[in-house]
């Protein structure tokens, strides 16, 4: 499935990314000890069971799950369930192999050999199975390329248990026609359920390519786009610090890191005018705001009763944010974020909430019964404000028009995504959406291709 979809703005991506260096000994130990940390957490067992456990078993368990660890960490996942991995048919298949005895092999015989014994060449270029190597790697440089005006979108995907990030180019050809494709992947750690594209120069420069995530983790990973083969992000704000499963009864004892959410990040929202400010929503009923480039939460709001599902930004009064819950209110909070900027980090903010009337009191402008099932993500059109996209899990995308409070529904499609779960237009190209949803598979929908959206919109288009 596809949770979530970000847009990254044309022309922000590294021309040629780079490449990450291979993890180092210390960042393994560290991901077989975050692995560590959570399997502890998950183990249900009486202690007096762990104390008959089989010595051999378990180092063998520990073994196969360390290195499981690892070639993850390297992205050579086998995108397998891990609890459903077979550890004896592990130990027969390295049995088989007898690597013990590797380095007795009788004499004469060579592995992967084509039977010419020393037979070499001078040079690489006189040797026929060897190819031009500077072809390769221009090659290689040249589909890796990201040019200006191609269109990158992230998608946050979960597939056979593995979640990860996909990162689509769409390059348009001067021709008019399109092809769309994925450049690269980043593994994540646990299942993805919201992203936001953020420019904050975490590692220096003016700008920076980066996409926060929410997971049903309390962490918030921020990775860099611009660096393939990653296994790190370069900032994780909040998280577990500490698991451990009290001496008795089953109940596992969490530590959480200072300002951290304590359950799953349900939304996120970028602050275009302050940069380095990350709002977050979570299920722990909390609405945070995070000081991206210090790693911290500066102000932590509590006035939700249930889950947070969502976060946004006023676009035009940067200080003013929305919250909307699974309470049934949407909350507007306007916070002095200009502090924020500031070294002096011992300052006070102020926070006012809109509560000229109560509840019973405010009425909406309009009701609009759009799907037949719930309706799970809505986006705005940057450039024809009155356009508005609908998804839902009825597996249908409708189009609105809400001019003058009126809305009027002009185009419904399935887009064949499954149940829809995420749409984002692109504010390169705005009348292009992006869909997301249970079958797994990005879908791109022209919505000026309509002949009611060109009718409509087609002047705020040209």
């Amino acid at each position: 499935m596809i949770a979530a979809v970000s847009w990254v703005p044309k022309g922000v991506a590294k021309s040629v990314p780079s490449v990450a260096d291979p993890p180092s000994k210390e960042e393994i130990e560290e991901l077989i000890k975050a692995s560590d940390l959570e399997r502890s957490g998950e183990d249900s067992g009486s202690e007096e069971d762990d104390q008959e456990m089989d010595v051999d078993a378990a180092k063998q368990t520990g073994e196969v799950s360390q290195a499981l660890v690892v070639a993850n960490a390297l992205g050579r996942s086998s995108k397998v369930n891990k609890s459903e991995t077979k550890f004896d048919d592990i130990a027969d298949g390295l049995q088989e192999l007898d690597m013990d005895n590797y380095d007795d092999e009788e004499d004469g015989i060579e592995l992967f050999s084509t039977g010419l014994g020393d037979l070499y060449y001078p040079s690489n270029s006189m040797d026929p199975y060897i190819k031009d190597e500077d072809d390769d790697d221009s090659e290689d440089l040249e589909d890796m390329a990201i040019k200006p005006k191609d269109a990158v979108i992230v998608c946050a995907c979960n597939k056979d248990e593995f979640s990860n990030l996909e990162v689509w180019i769409l390059d348009e050809t001067s021709d008019g026609d399109s092809n769309i494709y994925v450049h690269h992947e980043v593994p994540l750690s646990a299942f993805p359920l919201c992203t936001a594209w953020l420019d904050c120069p975490l590692k220096g420069g003016e700008k920076g390519n980066f996409i926060a995530v929410g997971s049903m983790e309390p962490a918030i990973e921020i990775w860099d786009l611009d660096i393939i083969d990653e296994v790190q992000p370069a900032v994780v704000l909040g998280g577990i610090e500490e698991k451990k499963k009290k001496k008795k009864g089953k109940k596992v004892s969490i530590k959480y890191k200072e300002g951290s959410h304590t359950d799953s990040v349900l939304g996120l929202a970028w602050n275009k005018h302050f940069r380095n400010i990350l709002a977050s929503a979570s299920a722990d009923k909390q609405v945070k705001i995070w000081d991206v480039d210090a790693g911290k939460c500066d102000i932590t709001m509590e006035h939700h009763t249930d889950k947070v599902q969502a976060v946004a930004w006023n676009h035009h009064e940067p200080q003013v944010l929305l919250s909307g819950s699974f309470d049934r209110t949407v909350v507007m909070v306007k916070r002095s974020l200009l502090t924020l900027m500031s070294i002096d980090l011992d300052c006070h903010y102020t926070s006012q909430c809109n509560k000229s009337g109560s509840a019973s009191d405010l009425k909406p402008s309009f009701t609009l019964h759009a799907h037949d099932k719930a309706v799970c993500t809505i986006s705005y059109n940057p450039l024809a404000p009155n356009l508005l996209a609908t998804g839902s899990t009825d597996k249908m995308v409708k189009l609105w028009d809400l001019s003058n409070n009126q809305p009027s529904c002009l185009v419904s499609k399935n887009p064949k995504a499954g149940a829809i779960f995420s749409v984002s237009f692109s504010e390169d190209n705005p009348f292009l959406l992006a869909i997301g949803g249970s079958k797994g598979k990005l879908e791109l929908w022209d919505t000026l291709s309509e002949a009611e959206v060109a009718r409509r919109f087609g002047t705020t288009a040209s």
